[in-house]
């Protein structure tokens, strides 16, 4: 009977401590200054919308941060210190005024998304040519930029799976074909001809959304 006993109390322990750990995983900071008080414990960092300054922080605090939102913040550059990051999967940068990334953003090795909606001020050569160095980038958010071409550093992605490219200025289907890993393409409200838009259900080796 205390065995059994001893592994109910044992299995309600496990139980607890997955369900804190999943709970800690789940829940999203807005607040830098909340998130600074036990940087260990963050996974979700959403500091959209705000009015902030990074440029002194210490990033690599944050050892277990997984999604960065930056969305909307105005900044004019990237702090070279979001390099740190190094368990960071997903980040949104979308909406801001910077004109290039620090070059040190090839050290994200871990980076599997990035949006880069809405930048009207972005050297997208340079930010793709140091965006292709990263070995786990899957995704790809160019929507809004004001975009009819893509620049040849595009073609550089080696393991590239999704690009959103909607709510751009494309008249033609951009070619991609060297992108060998690319499994869907969003051109959603672009330009493109109807009789373009016909041929979406051929076979180009990805799915293409008009």
């Amino acid at each position: 009977m205390k065995r059994i006993i001893h592994t109910l109390v044992l299995l309600l322990v496990l139980s607890s401590s997955s369900f804190a750990q999943n709970n800690d995983k789940a829940k999203e900071y807005t607040s830098l200054y909340d998130a600074l008080k036990e940087p260990e414990k963050v996974v979700r960092l959403n500091l959209s919308n705000q009015n902030i300054n990074l440029s002194n922080e210490n990033w690599a605090k944050f050892i277990n941060l997984e999604y960065l939102s930056l969305k909307n913040d105005h900044l004019k550059e990237i702090p070279d210190a979001i390099s740190n990051l190094k368990s960071l999967k997903t980040i949104d940068l979308s909406n801001n005024d910077f004109t290039n990334l620090p070059e040190e953003f090839s050290n994200l090795t871990n980076l599997e998304e990035i949006y880069l909606n809405d930048e009207k001020n972005m050297n997208l050569p340079k930010t793709l040519s140091i965006l292709s160095k990263l070995p786990k980038l899957k995704s790809l958010h160019l929507e809004n930029d004001n975009l009819s071409a893509l620049p040849s550093e595009l073609l550089q992605f080696k393991n590239l799976e999704s690009l959103h490219l909607n709510n751009n200025n494309f008249k033609e289907i951009p070619k991609l074909e060297t992108l060998n890993h690319l499994k869907y393409l969003d051109l959603k409200d672009n330009y493109i001809d109807p009789k373009l838009q016909d041929m979406k259900n051929l076979n180009f080796g990805f799915k293409i959304n008009f």
